[in-house]
């Protein structure tokens, strides 16, 4: 009777631990997209990621949570768990005046399994 109570209780910790993952990547929900300035994609541009959040935590790389970077033609994906995140973009684009940053984000909430396609569109200061 001892080691079916333990095994009940192991089993309810391993599901609790499993089945609420929120606000983290790696789940069945994906953001998918293209960096781009005035219809410009930018190339190998960096895409920020901040956990747990609808608000701007500003442009320092070492306040986000996680990172991809774009490929050659601004394209970006990501796979997520359900969830509030904020998603920054920052590039360079060598047809405008130096020091040719080009930088900007959005905020999106994801549900589970929910596929989304947003661009993000960046500017120069």
């Amino acid at each position: 009777m001892k080691s079916l109570i333990k095994i009940s209780i192991l089993m309810f910790l391993i599901i609790g631990f499993t089945a609420c993952k929120k606000n983290q990547t790696g789940g069945k929900a994906s953001l998918e997209g293209v960096v781009a300035h005035h219809g410009k994609p930018i190339a190998n541009a960096y895409v920020y990621v901040k956990f747990n959040t609808k608000e701007f935590p500003g442009e320092e790389y070492t306040k986000y949570d996680t990172y991809v970077q774009a490929d050659a033609d601004g394209y970006y994906k990501i796979s997520f768990y359900k969830g509030d995140y904020y998603i920054f973009a920052r590039g360079y684009d060598l047809d405008i005046p130096a020091p040719y940053i080009v930088q900007g984000g959005l905020s999106v909430t994801l549900r589970n399994r929910e596929h989304l396609k947003k661009d993000i569109a960046v500017s120069e200061d």
